[in-house]
């Protein structure tokens, strides 16, 4: 919300400087979040001066220079060459003297006035047109100044430029209150009176509102009294269209809006001055003369302002006319009722709606509007008829528009003010000071909030305002007390009574925020999905079986009737709602409960016996992981990018990836994957999801999915200490070996062959091949597998690498039954 300074100061007369109010809005709950001081001139006009031109001769070098001497009022006159047509003796003109910074048409480009010579004649300042000033576009000549101009003036002081500073509010959704300069000045004026200030906010005055005839009265039915608990309207005939004068523009461009002309723009100032949200219908497009608050049928088109065409329900609030709808309720115009050029005639709408039905109609279409934002939070119930007064005067004003009829105001059921108890003890020990009886009154008093009865001992019966829709109980009101005496005035007790309480160790939020640190560098997007879901997931399923659901006594809906036994079938409709928006390629990870019931386990001491959960992590991957570029080619996910990826993470977490038990996966939720335990407890399942799985959820493409027991991972991690060593002086040695093993021997087998052989100089082994073909022998295979060497104290030389080459081939052809291939 952006506050003009100046406009502020229409409506509280204090002297208070812009950043004093800023602090105190702070201070008082409405957070100032920025602060910009607002030039209406660049420059200001510092160094120009209103001055008279004594002496005009021509110039001996020129045919269009003038030689003047110039009065600006500081003693002896200055020699100024000008070549303005229009320059003459006894003009009085805007003289920029030396040093002054001028910003000709109110550009960024500065232009200093420095002493200079012209044609070999000194000058000592400019004679200034107005788009050289940067107040208008005019360059025919020097501005002329009426005769009476006081020679010496400063040109600020003399064309009443006035700077501004903008105040950019952080509102809180309970604070739509201040979403107005009225609203904050009345915030304002609630602060300064609890400190003894008599000061009153200053309502612009409409009790000149009168009608000037009746010729276009215009009838309301308000058919839909639960969304439209109030409807005010009044026409105002024979307008004008033209600009809004400069006063006003220059408020709605402090309040970030772009004037339009006159009756546009008086109903967005209104709307930024009291917060009352009104709309202008052109009279003339209204059918039968009749507004018809009401919903429409199911798939209504309708055009909003913005040319798109939407398909109203039946849930729909809109205002229309005896025959059509014309605007959505507090929401969005229509295209063809709203002002247009040729709009003489004009229906102002000022109406209360209910905020529950504004917001779901805005949310539906997806459109946020300043109405709209008051709307939803509530707008002041008391405010319709005051707001359609203040527009009509102001159309009358600076439209020449005349009020042809009386404000119709429809308001069967008023609200009326929030009553409830409240207890000066409780405040103050709500708030933890004993803050004087006289104080609470006073600050009471000042928000506007009505004692209506004293049952003794501090008990008052009061009456808050309905402006302050968040203010409903005694907690609510001990809030506002508090931030209007100051939070910084509650001083810190001398004594903190606290617990001592102790993280787990290992703490499971810093390790799942590790994971998730890691995950997301590594380009993986978290989601958050609900712990209920569809039963039907689990139908005819053997490795989650439906029996085992904990299913809900009183579902919303059958979509959301157990509670999930595993994070794949949330993973996978992240998954579809993404591939169905044209975005397939993923990397998405999860963190979640899964929960689990087991009849065999139930038992009457112990009605929770059955019910037991896990918090897991689930990782996926599918459609392109590498994308396309100019020097790579794009690479399909396979279910050796996500293995990766859990390897990368366990290591991460001071996981011995080798000492992991791996096997077969054999599940119907996957078409071929691996299973990885750790301490004969299961950590992870990998694998590539089954087609029937996903075609639950309408998938065609890939998924590999990953599902982590988080419980077990953060068990078996252990504290790492990262100790640094000097880079060796030597180098490495890199060997190969190409062996033909039997099919059952594995990687990790020949790893622990390898280092059980030489630990000394081996630093690390690796795979770089696997060959199965036809030229092998029935049930082989072949691994090609790369060393490094390194000693830390000597170059190695080659008997040392023989000798520990063939003590690997020794151990390989014992353990593994391994053959060196040539």
């Amino acid at each position: 919300m952006n506050i003009s300074y100046n406009w502020l100061k229409r409506y509280l007369p204090t002297e208070l400087p812009a950043g004093e109010i800023a602090r105190i809005l702070t201070d008082i709950g409405l957070e100032v979040e920025g602060f910009e001081k607002i030039e209406t001139v660049r420059g200001g006009l510092q160094g120009v001066v209103v001055a008279e031109v004594l002496t005009c001769t021509d110039h001996p070098d020129s045919d269009h220079l003038h030689l003047t001497t110039v009065d600006v009022g500081s003693g002896e006159p200055l020699q100024i060459v000008c070549g303005a047509p229009n320059c003459r003796a006894g003009l009085k003109v805007l003289c920029a003297t030396v040093g002054a910074v001028l910003y000709p048409g109110g550009g960024e480009e500065e232009f200093k006035i420095k002493r200079s010579k012209i044609r070999g004649v000194e000058s000592l300042g400019m004679l200034c047109a107005e788009d050289e000033l940067g107040i208008g576009t005019a360059h025919d000549g020097i501005m002329e100044l009426p005769s009476d101009a006081p020679v010496g003036m400063a040109a600020r002081e003399y064309l009443h430029i006035e700077d501004d500073y903008l105040i950019q509010i952080g509102l809180t959704p309970n604070r739509v209150d201040a979403a107005s300069h009225i609203g904050v000045a009345r915030d304002l004026a609630a602060y300064l009176r609890s400190r003894g200030e008599r000061i009153e906010v200053q309502w612009p005055d409409v009790s000149a509102f009168a009608p000037d005839n009746r010729d276009l009265p215009v009838k309301i039915r308000v058919e839909n009294t639960e969304a439209a608990p109030r409807y005010a309207g009044v026409t105002v005939t024979g307008c004008k269209i033209g600009p809004s004068p400069e006063w006003m523009q220059n408020c709605l461009r402090a309040a970030g809006i772009h004037p339009k002309n006159n009756l546009v723009d008086i109903t967005n100032f209104v709307l930024f001055e009291l917060g009352q949200p009104l709309h202008a219908f052109d009279a003339a497009k209204i059918e039968g003369r009749e507004v018809v608050v009401r919903t429409c049928a199911d798939g209504t088109p309708f055009v909003t302002l913005d040319g798109v065409e939407r398909k109203l329900t039946s849930q729909d609030l809109m205002i229309c006319s005896a025959e059509r709808p014309m605007c959505i309720a507090g929401v969005f115009g229509g295209l063809d009722s709203g002002i247009g050029d040729g709009t003489t005639d004009v229906f102002i709408e000022s109406a209360y709606f209910n905020p529950v039905w504004v917001r779901k109609t805005a949310k539906r279409f997806g459109l946020n509007t300043d109405s709209s934002f008051r709307f939803e939070r509530g707008a002041d119930p008391n405010l319709q008829v005051y707001a359609a007064k203040r527009a009509a005067l102001l159309m009358k004003e600076l439209a020449g528009g005349t009020i042809s009829s009386d404000v119709t105001d429809i308001y069967p059921a008023p609200i009326g003010d929030f009553v409830f108890d409240v207890s000066l003890r409780r405040i103050n020990a709500l708030i933890g000071k004993e803050i004087p009886e006289e104080t609470l009154r006073r600050i009471i008093g000042a928000l506007e909030v009505k004692i209506l009865a004293e049952k003794g001992d501090g008990e008052l019966t009061v009456a808050v305002p309905p402006y302050r829709v968040d203010v409903r109980r005694e907690a609510d009101l001990v809030e506002e007390i508090l931030r209007i005496y100051g939070y910084n005035n509650v001083e810190l007790p001398a004594h903190v009574r606290s617990t001592l309480s102790y993280a787990p160790r290992p703490d499971r939020n810093r390790l799942m925020n590790l994971a998730a640190d890691f995950l997301s560098a590594n380009g993986f997007t978290e989601i958050m999905s609900n712990s209920l879901t569809k039963g039907a997931y689990y139908e005819g399923l053997t490795s989650c079986p439906a029996e085992r659901c904990v299913r809900i006594l009183n579902p919303l809906s059958a979509d959301l009737n157990v509670m999930r036994q595993t994070l794949l079938f949330n993973m996978l409709e992240a998954v579809a709602l993404n591939v169905n928006r044209k975005n397939g390629d993923l990397k998405l990870y999860e963190f979640g409960n899964c929960y689990f019931y087991d009849e065999a386990k139930r038992s009457e001491a112990d009605r929770l016996a059955p019910y037991s959960e896990e918090y897991r992590l689930a990782i996926a991957v599918t459609g392109v992981s590498t994308p396309h570029s100019w020097n790579t080619k794009p690479g399909k996910a396979s279910f050796f990018t996500l293995r990766a990826v859990a390897e990368k993470l366990l290591r991460r977490f001071g996981i011995d990836i080798y000492a992991l038990e791996t096997e077969t996966l054999e599940s119907d939720l996957f078409s071929e994957g691996l299973t990885m335990a750790l301490n004969g407890r299961e950590l992870l399942r990998i694998g590539s999801v089954a087609p029937a799985i996903r075609r639950r959820t309408d998938l065609k493409q890939e998924v590999y999915f990953l599902e982590m027991n988080f419980d077990v991972l953060v068990r078996s991690t252990r504290k790492h200490r990262i100790v640094a060593a000097e880079l060796s002086k030597f180098p490495e040695v890199k060997r190969d070996l190409a062996l033909l093993i039997d099919k059952r021997v594995t990687f990790s087998e020949l790893r622990d062959a390898a280092f059980a052989a030489e630990r000394k100089l081996l630093r690390s082994v690796s795979l770089f091949d696997v060959y199965e073909g036809d030229k092998l022998p029935e049930g082989k295979k072949s691994y090609a597998l790369s060393f490094v060497l390194e000693d830390k104290t000597r170059t190695l030389d080659e008997k040392t690498i023989e000798r520990v080459m063939g003590n690997l081939v020794r151990q390989f052809e014992q353990r593994c039954g391994a053959q060196v291939r040539a």
